[in-house]
């Protein structure tokens, strides 16, 4: 893991999450942590990691899609160098795919599919800055189900 202790703060909220399942506090030390970095002005690197991993534990889709939006936002900030400098295994490319999956789920959610496909196809363009591996293949599976699930919206746009 990543000597930067604000990397670890941010870790130590996700596993709050993930790993124990306790959300409401997970959020709570998520905003403690935004409040410290100076928010959006704060390192994109930080910005992007924690509002990608805030954006997990909101109860409103709109407001799921602001923090992914602030996600997508920094990661455009971020240098190869700063990733790994950090000890982030991906490149910036590598990031994207995964941002936009999300900001595909939260239209999809909100009832636009037009949005919801633009995404999908940003998150798709990008996928050759992803391994073949565990997270490469959860990012494209993820994409396959969010596809099969607009098909249905085909009509709606």
């Amino acid at each position: 893991m990543s000597s930067d202790p604000t990397m670890a703060r941010i870790g130590e909220a996700v596993q709050l999450h993930h790993g124990e399942g306790r959300r409401e506090e997970a959020r709570a030390l998520f905003a403690r942590i935004w409040e410290d970095i100076g928010g959006e002005r704060g390192d994109p690197l930080h910005v992007s990691v924690l509002a990608h991993s805030m954006a997990d534990v909101q109860d409103d889709v709109r407001q799921e899609l602001l923090w992914d939006e602030r996600a997508l936002a920094a990661v455009a900030l971020l240098t190869d160098d700063r990733l790994a400098e950090a000890g982030v295994p991906l490149t910036v490319a590598g990031l994207y795919p995964s941002l936009h999956l999300n900001l595909a789920d939260c239209h999809r959610r909100l009832g636009d599919p037009g949005a919801a496909r633009e995404h999908l196809e940003a998150a798709r363009s990008r996928l050759g800055a992803l391994g073949d591996d565990d997270y490469g293949n959860l990012i494209r599976s993820g994409l396959d189900r969010l596809a099969e699930q607009l098909d249905p919206m085909q009509n709606k746009d």
